[in-house]
């Protein structure tokens, strides 16, 4: 995934629109409309604009992993063999195991940081086996979440009035 720094032209009305689904996700254009005061029309052009800019990847559910049994959450340092193109192959290989939610690619003494979320001790110890076991992986280190504080799901809401007005600047 390669990221640039705000390259989208965004108003205050594309993220009233982004903030509203990722609050609830199930409002359908008419709801949309209504609350934000804008046309259903409107609304369907900015959210395929959206779509079709790469601002939203995707709408979907947000499940509740304990739900699913899925809550135990391992957060691990994983350090490599620096090789010529190493980042890419081995965070390719650490996004594809089961269980793995994010894979960074760090700077610094830790190589990658990688956050998964398993239901058992079992699949656990079979996750850290099987990123040990990956072709490059030196050594890992993992710290077990023992409570979530916040989850991350929301982006508009973690972002500081800087933050917001820095996206609504236009070249």
């Amino acid at each position: 995934m390669n990221h640039t720094d705000a390259t989208t032209n965004l108003d205050e009305n594309d993220l009233d629109i982004i903030r509203e689904l990722e609050q609830n996700d199930e409002k359908n254009l008419e709801e949309l409309a209504d609350e934000l005061d804008l046309s259903k029309s409107a609304i369907h052009y900015r959210l395929n604009q959206l779509k079709d800019s790469g601002v939203i990847r995707n709408i979907s559910a947000d499940i509740d992993p304990h739900a699913l049994g899925m809550s135990m959450v391992i957060i691990t340092e994983v350090y490599v063999s620096h090789e010529s193109g190493y980042a890419d192959e081995i965070g390719d290989d650490l996004a594809d195991l089961p269980g793995v939610q994010q894979v960074f690619y760090t700077m610094g003494d830790v190589d990658f940081m990688v956050v998964s979320r398993v239901q058992n001790h079992e699949q656990m110890n079979e996750l850290i086996d099987e990123i040990v076991a990956l072709e490059g992986v030196n050594e890992t280190s993992s710290r077990f979440v023992m409570r979530e504080l916040k989850d991350g799901n929301r982006l508009l809401e973690t972002m500081s009035e800087g933050m917001v007005n820095r996206v609504l600047e236009t070249e």
